[in-house]
């Protein structure tokens, strides 16, 4: 594997991400490797902050076909999915296509919206195609849902469902920038907008030999063993109701790969699986009564379970 020839391409891209996306670097990487692990992203946050510029900047420096849904309450699952129609012409049922039939696919405020139209969602994530009508639709490749949802208790919102919760591959959070960020990005609004600077430096071809790439990526026995014995503390915590579910396990191990791509290496370390583990863990995790009277978090108890279960030692490379 020529792992300086991948791990060029990846800072390439983020280097054209990071000129519309100020001061949010880990998120930006955190996405990116989503991308190249054929994972989705749900990031939660409050309006304002720079998630659709995000997923439009990655759309322009990936050049890959991007649609963007406002998820609202009236928002049907065939606008998501599409539907077929009759055509008089040609005296046939036709297919046409919803929303979701493209590379990068940004649902906006995704909690916004019906449990049934929410339910669209979850063939599309997991299988990467479409049924309507009893006909099976194969979406584009490479095809990532980035999602965005309003904090939960917001005006109008509706809590997820576990099992769609359990699709994402991360859940992240952008957060307000820091005062010095966001006098670079009053500045960057000044004559243009900073979108516009975006360069396109891959294309879908580029991100599918990055997506073999990541699959090729040597694990270790021992990482395997690490990554299922910190699933399993999740599982066993005396504040965690519900823990991790093997998806989660599958997730953690394939994402790792990404973090090992991009850091140049063609195997996996101990540390690129603590890096990410929060990230993959906390959306999977619903927490007992215990935990809310202790005041901890879901963030809390994760970051006490990597520090407790012991790293194993790898030796580089493949053996």
């Amino acid at each position: 594997m020529n792992t300086a020839y991948y791990s060029n391409y990846i800072n390439k891209i983020l280097a054209e991400v990071k000129k519309a996306v100020i001061g949010k670097d880990t998120v930006i990487i955190k996405v990116l490797l989503a991308i190249l692990c054929k994972g989705h992203v749900l990031i939660e946050d409050i309006p304002g902050v720079g998630k659709t510029t995000l997923a439009l900047a990655f759309s322009k420096a990936l050049s890959l076909e991007h649609n963007r849904m406002q998820f609202t309450p009236d928002v049907l699952p065939t606008d998501v999915t599409g539907f077929t129609i009759y055509n008089k012409t040609s005296n046939k049922f036709e297919f046409r296509p919803g929303v979701a039939f493209c590379n990068l696919f940004l649902a906006d405020e995704i909690n916004r919206t019906s449990s049934k139209t929410q339910s669209a969602l979850l063939e599309l994530m997991e299988e990467k195609s479409i049924t309507v009508d009893g006909v099976t639709y194969k979406l584009p490749e490479p095809f990532t849902v980035l999602a965005t949802q309003n904090p939960i208790g917001s005006a109008g919102t509706h809590n997820l469902p576990d099992s769609q919760l359990d699709r994402f591959m991360i859940k992240l959070s952008m957060g307000y920038p820091t005062a010095q960020d966001e006098i670079s990005i009053l500045k960057s609004k000044y004559s243009a907008n900073p979108l516009d600077s975006v360069a396109s430096v891959a294309n879908a071809n580029i991100i599918l030999e990055l997506q073999e790439a990541v699959a090729n990526v040597y694990v270790d026995d021992k990482i395997n063993e690490y990554i299922v014995a910190l699933a399993n503390a999740t599982r066993n915590h005396p504040m965690i109701k519900l823990g991790v579910s093997p998806r989660g396990t599958l997730a953690l191990m394939n994402i790792s790969k990404g973090i090992a791509v991009a850091m140049g290496r063609d195997y996996v370390i101990p540390d690129d699986v603590a890096f990410i583990c929060r990230d993959v863990f906390e959306h999977r995790i619903i927490l007992n009564s215990k935990a809310k009277l202790s005041d901890k978090s879901t963030g809390d108890i994760i970051n006490e379970i990597v520090k407790s279960v012991p790293a194993p030692v790898i030796s580089a490379g493949r053996r």
